[in-house]
């Protein structure tokens, strides 16, 4: 069983930044792709950025790219969300995902943390 716990959420003004972890407790961390994804207030889960098993392949949303930055750290079993220029609109409940294959996707997997809330205030 994968379980997938998210932290590093909180309230940021608009043009600052938080960074997000999420702790994995597999045994086989090495060989899952992870991915971030977010739910705002109203709205539809969505697809913010994913990694490869390997971290040599990243994918983001166009409304993220070059604001946010995926990174994993296999030997602490942790992936790391760095979200730069935040704007309003990044408010959200951040949810770690995994299908738990190695290939990165903008797809969600069955894997699902409970969610760290950021809010990005004005």
């Amino acid at each position: 069983q994968v379980q997938l716990v998210e932290s590093g959420g909180g309230l940021v003004q608009a043009g600052g930044s938080l960074r997000l972890s999420c702790a994995i407790s597999k045994h086989t961390f090495d060989h899952y792709a992870m991915g971030w994804f977010r739910q705002a207030p109203g709205k539809e889960r969505e697809f913010v950025a994913a990694i490869s098993w390997s971290g040599d392949r990243t994918y983001y949303a166009d409304s993220v790219k070059g604001r946010f930055t995926i990174s994993r750290d296999n030997a602490k079993n942790t992936v790391a969300l760095q979200m730069n220029s935040l704007k309003l609109e990044d408010t959200a409940v951040y949810y770690c995902n995994s299908d738990g294959g190695p290939i990165a996707t903008m797809s969600p997997g069955i894997y699902w943390g409970r969610g760290t809330p950021v809010t990005v205030s004005s």
